[in-house]
């Protein structure tokens, strides 16, 4: 029986697991970032974290420090242990065939092919498990993860920068810089957690932006990532096929995904053609009118790709056209203490909204600073 009550010690070990998953945030996808402790009488005596998907997972890598030391262990992990044959072999026997005394877990795995699988073989080997420990804080680190295992769908950040006057460009379209470094670092921080960079074709046409992540080796190294495997797939929602084919992303480093409606594909053969010749991937989903279905491009995105994360940089209407969707888990504001005034553009363009009870409403979740600049974290308010 799964029990539920665990103990300060417990919190403490839970802990230091969770600062070791958080090791992986950047290099995991599609896995889940996962981390595990091994204790045994009042002393860590294995610890691991899943690095990257088809290496070994964090249970494995803390059992094999451990050693023949692991038997009558507590094993402390932040998600349940599969029991499920992928790249690697199921963590749950692992445990088990290294005689651990108890198993603590922060979280059940949302995935339907271990969905407490992995729990209920380790009882059935005799060993006690306590479930729940920290979960919310577990959960915060896989929430991409736990969204497309549960909704289909990736967790999606929208991110604008913007003056205090909620301005993103001035009238001609200049925009650089707007934020200082520091937000402007932290943004390809942010990139390289995501799956996927989502952006319009206005922004391809009228910025030709790289749209690529641009860290130093040692800042990549410190997420586990290299050069070669840091930048997300980019995605651009392109319904008409507008696509310069000489765009400077199409020659970059990484992959990029047009997006099109079916009935653009089906009536321009010839650019199809011409695009597939170019090694461009296009993707046709549903559209009404001019406007590609959001939910179809995430669903895409996280069925067809595994995408557990998707960040969202566009002009006004494609952020607009997301917020209107329902889909934005969070929105990244980052505001430059600077004025651009009346016509300048705007961080949304959202028709419709004609009266005070049918403004979105959001929720700060956090504030924070970088240099000069502010960013709020903002949620969809329930």
């Amino acid at each position: 029986m799964t029990s539920s009550k665990y103990s300060d010690e417990d919190i403490i070990y839970m802990q230091q697991a969770i600062d070791l998953a958080r090791k992986g945030l950047y290099s995991t996808k599609p896995n889940p970032a996962v981390g595990c402790v091994l204790v045994k009488n009042g002393q860590v005596i294995g610890q691991g974290w899943h690095q990257q998907a088809g290496q070994p997972h964090a249970e494995r890598l803390a059992l094999a420090q451990a050693g023949i030391n692991a038997e009558g262990a507590t094993a402390y992990v932040t998600l349940e242990p599969c029991s499920h044959f992928g790249r690697t072999p199921p963590c749950a026997d692992g445990l088990i065939e290294a005689k651990v005394a108890k198993v603590v877990v922060a979280m059940q795995d949302p995935n339907p092919l271990v969905a407490s699988q992995g729990i209920e073989r380790i009882e059935q080997a005799g060993i006690p498990v306590v479930l729940g420990v920290l979960e919310s804080e577990a959960r915060q680190i896989n929430l991409g993860f736990i969204r497309k295992m549960e909704k289909q769908l990736p967790f999606v950040r929208l991110k604008i920068a913007s003056s205090l006057d909620g301005r993103t460009a001035m009238a001609n379209g200049e925009s650089h810089w707007i934020t200082g470094e520091e937000s402007r670092l932290e943004v390809h921080k942010m990139r390289a957690r995501c799956g996927a960079l989502i952006t319009g074709i206005g922004t391809v046409l009228a910025d030709d932006p790289s749209l690529t992540v641009r860290l130093t080796d040692q800042q990549l190294s410190d997420m586990n990532l290299t050069q070669e495997n840091c930048h997300p797939i980019r995605v651009v929602l392109d319904p008409n096929l507008s696509m310069p084919l000489n765009a400077k992303m199409l020659s970059l480093p990484g992959r990029t995904i047009l997006m099109t409606s079916r009935e653009t594909a089906e009536r321009s053969p010839e650019i199809v053609e011409e695009i597939h010749a170019q090694g461009v991937e296009m993707v046709a989903v549903s559209a009404e009118d001019d406007h590609l279905d959001i939910e179809s491009i995430l669903h895409y995105l996280a069925e067809e790709e595994q995408i557990n994360d998707v960040m969202v940089e566009s002009g006004a209407i494609v952020a607009g056209a997301f917020m209107q969707s329902g889909l934005v888990n969070e929105l990244h504001c980052f505001i430059a203490p600077s004025l651009m005034g009346n016509e300048a553009k705007p961080m949304f363009v959202l028709p419709g909204l004609d009266s005070m009870d049918k403004k979105l409403n959001l929720t700060i979740q956090s504030m924070d600073r970088f240099g000069d600049d502010a960013r709020l974290i903002l949620v969809p308010k329930d």
